[in-house]
């Protein structure tokens, strides 16, 4: 983490001051696979409170997350779960792309980050942020922005005054190669300023 502060601290007087105001962020790990990338799909467009919720519903009903229950279990029982039904078809799209091995997540580690990006893009209802999230989040690629993300988007118009999204991405563009942990960076911030962390 030292060589991430650093760099960045060196960079970019904003994130110096985010750092040394408010700490260094939590860098969240989560297991590869399956499971992860349900959970990342749950969270599209909702809290991440909502999405936990209907994520621990899951895993209460079927005790293990995996593909074979996702795709064989009936849109009822999913829905009792608490998924839309947009949700459950994307879902059921993975869960099937998982067992037809058009997705082998397993192989992810020796794929570049292209390779994963343009696999995971068929399934129905990922779009570059879910895919981003995974790679920062289960693969831990360091040099990842998520410039969809409501969060980072917010706080770039509030601290940088970006105004589209060129603009932002020139902003991020000074971060390489790090740009997974300025956006924890920047995500910190935006919680701690909201009240949903304390420090």
């Amino acid at each position: 983490m030292e060589q991430f502060v650093e760099f960045l601290t060196s960079k970019d007087e904003t994130l110096k001051f985010i750092l040394d105001t408010y700490g260094n962020p939590i860098i969240q790990k989560r297991q590869e696979g399956f499971a992860s990338m349900c959970h990342i799909i749950l969270e599209q467009q909702v809290s991440i409170e909502s999405a936990k919720a209907c994520y621990v519903k899951l895993e209460n009903y079927f005790k293990k997350i995996t593909p074979e229950n996702i795709y064989y279990s009936s849109d009822d029982e999913l829905k009792s779960c608490g998924l839309s039904r947009q949700k459950i078809v994307y879902l059921k799209d993975l869960a099937s792309k998982v067992l037809s091995n058009e997705i082998n997540f397993d192989s992810f580690s020796s794929k570049s980050e292209q390779q994963i990006r343009s696999e995971l893009i068929t399934i129905k209802g990922v779009g570059n942020w879910s895919i981003e999230v995974y790679l920062m989040f289960c693969l831990q690629s360091p040099d990842v922005v998520p410039l969809g993300d409501i969060a980072i988007k917010n706080t770039l118009i509030e601290l940088y005054n970006c105004q589209s999204l060129e603009e932002m991405e020139q902003v991020s563009n000074r971060w390489k190669p790090y740009r997974t942990f300025a956006s924890f960076v920047i995500w910190h911030y935006y919680l701690v300023k909201r009240n949903k962390i304390k420090l």
